[in-house]
C-alpha cells in the first residue's frame, strides 16, 4: 500500500471489522491493517484476538471514548510525520455508535488525510434484511437509558414518516419494547434483529406486543446485541378533513408553515406535526 504522490502526511484509515462472522472482513481491510504503522483500537485485547486470527502483527494502541481526546494530538503528530494509522472499533464501522469522531474531526482540521473503507455495519445489515422500507430511514444509535428520556425520544416518532433504527443492549430490550408499545401502540410494524452474522442470527417481525411475547417465551432469546427497527407512521392525508387541508393551503401563503399548521391543528383537533409534514410535501 502506498500514499498518493502528492501526500505530505500519513493517512488515517477507518477500517470496519466483523460484527460476528470473521469471514466478513474485506481483503482491502486486511491489507491495510498489515501495512499501516499503527492500529488505534477501541480495546487492544479484543482487537488483538482478531489481529492474531488475521495474521496481523502491527502494533496496537488503545483509543477509546475515555482517552480519545488526549490521544488525538499524539496520533496527529505521528500522521504528520508520515506514519499511516488504522482506526478500528470492537466490531463494525468506527464512529457508528463507536469512538472515532474526535480523532477524525481533528485530522480533518489539521489537514491530515483520512480514508474510510467500506465494510460491516449492523445498521445497514439489519435494515437491508428486515423487510421494512429502506428508501428513507433515520439511525438514532442507542435510546436513552432513563425511562422518561426514552419515552420522550419514542414519542417524537409518532409522526416519523421513515423507518427508525436503534441499537439496544440485551438487558434493556424488553423495557424498550414495552415503552414502544405504550407510546406507539401495536399498529406499527417492529423488527428486532439479534446476533447478526453469528450462529443464532434472527429477525423477528411483528407488533411490539408479539416481539415481547417472542422474547419472553425463551429467556435465551433475550441474549445478544439487538437492532430495533420501527416502521414509518402512516401518511393519512386522505383521512384529514378537506376543509383542514384547504385552510392549511391558504394560511401557509401568509404565515410560516409551523404557525399555519398550529392554527389548523387547534381548530380541527388534528396533529400539528402531521399537518406540518403535509405542508412541507406540498411545497
Amino acid at each position: 500500500m502506498s500514499l498518493p504522490a502528492d501526500a505530505t502526511t500519513g493517512t488515517l484509515y477507518i477500517v470496519p471489522t466483523p460484527i460476528g462472522n470473521l469471514k466478513d472482513i474485506t481483503l482491502r481491510a486486511v491489507d491495510t491493517l498489515k501495512s499501516v504503522d499503527l492500529i488505534a483500537a477501541e480495546d487492544t485485547r479484543h482487537s488483538g484476538v482478531l489481529m492474531q486470527h488475521l495474521g496481523v502483527s502491527t502494533p496496537l494502541l488503545s483509543v477509546h471514548e475515555h482517552n480519545e481526546a488526549s490521544r488525538a494530538s499524539m496520533l496527529i503528530g505521528k500522521l504528520q510525520e508520515g506514519q499511516n494509522i488504522a482506526l478500528v472499533s470492537d466490531a463494525g464501522t468506527p464512529l457508528i455508535s463507536d469512538p472515532g469522531y474526535t480523532l477524525v474531526n481533528a485530522c480533518r482540521e489539521a489537514g491530515v488525510l483520512v480514508s474510510a473503507l467500506p465494510g460491516p455495519s449492523a445498521l445497514i445489515t439489519a435494515l437491508s434484511g428486515a423487510g421494512l422500507p429502506t428508501d428513507s430511514f433515520s439511525f438514532r444509535g442507542f435510546l436513552p437509558v432513563k425511562e422518561q428520556a426514552k419515552k420522550a425520544a419514542i414519542t417524537a416518532l409518532l409522526d416519523a414518516f421513515e423507518t427508525q433504527v436503534f441499537y439496544e443492549a440485551p438487558r434493556r430490550i424488553l423495557n424498550t419494547l414495552a415503552v414502544i408499545q405504550e407510546t406507539l401502540g401495536d399498529d406499527r410494524k417492529i423488527a428486532i434483529v439479534k446476533e447478526l452474522t453469528k450462529t443464532f442470527e434472527h429477525y423477528q417481525l411483528g407488533s411490539a406486543a408479539s416481539c415481547i411475547e417472542w422474547l419472553n417465551a425463551d429467556p435465551l432469546r433475550q441474549k445478544g446485541e439487538f437492532v430495533i427497527l420501527i416502521s414509518p407512521a402512516d401518511k393519512q392525508d386522505n383521512a384529514l378533513p378537506a376543509e383542514a387541508l384547504q385552510l392549511l393551503n391558504v394560511l401557509q401563503t401568509e404565515l410560516p408553515l409551523k404557525k399555519a399548521a398550529g392554527i389548523v391543528a387547534a381548530h380541527y383537533g388534528l396533529k400539528k406535526n402531521q399537518l406540518y409534514q403535509i405542508g412541507l410535501e406540498s411545497k
